[in-house]
């Protein structure tokens, strides 16, 4: 028997039914990095918002950065399932991220309209895995992907509306 300590992580084959899971553990890897960098994003924000709307934004920036991390826990745990290797680096959140960094002084309406079109763009990648996995026996991922792109979804009206004058 191996020693524990020796055991390397390693992409497997695993018996679920799933049609092209690599296709799908790709998508997933691009939404859990962007989740990633939205968290940190988020979380950023939460620390330097100042303004009028300071405590309501800093309250919903906790909740949404609080959501994304269990989140991404859950994506990455669906990329094992799916026998694929999560994402294990900074430099491959960041290489399969769309999301961006605006710069450190903006103003609480441009962190608000910032993380707002993230959450949007987040929410169209998982309609992506929505397509992606139609067909392709995977309703665990379709639930999945479902659930998240209604959170973001909400994540971005939510912003949206606190900020509006």
């Amino acid at each position: 028997m191996k020693d524990a300590l020796q055991v390397v992580p390693s992409a497997s084959d695993v018996s679920t039914g799933v049609r092209d899971a690599g296709a799908i553990s790709d998508a997933l890897a691009g939404v859990l990095a962007d989740t990633y960098r939205l968290v940190f994003k988020t979380h950023a924000y939460h620390w330097n918002v100042e303004g009028p709307l300071f405590y309501s934004i800093h309250k919903l920036t906790e909740e949404q950065y609080e959501n994304m991390f269990a989140a991404a826990d859950e994506l990455a745990e669906r990329i094992r399932a799916l026998g694929k290797l999560a994402p294990s680096t900074l430099a491959q959140i960041m290489e399969h991220s769309k999301i961006e960094d605006r710069g450190i002084e903006l103003t609480a309406a441009e962190m608000v309209e910032d993380l707002a079109s993230d959450h949007e763009r987040v929410a169209h990648r998982l309609h992506a895995v929505v397509e992606l996995v139609d067909g392709r026996k995977d309703p665990v991922t379709e639930d999945l992907a479902t659930a998240r792109s209604a959170f973001h979804e909400s994540a971005a009206w939510m912003l949206r509306a606190i900020a509006k004058s």
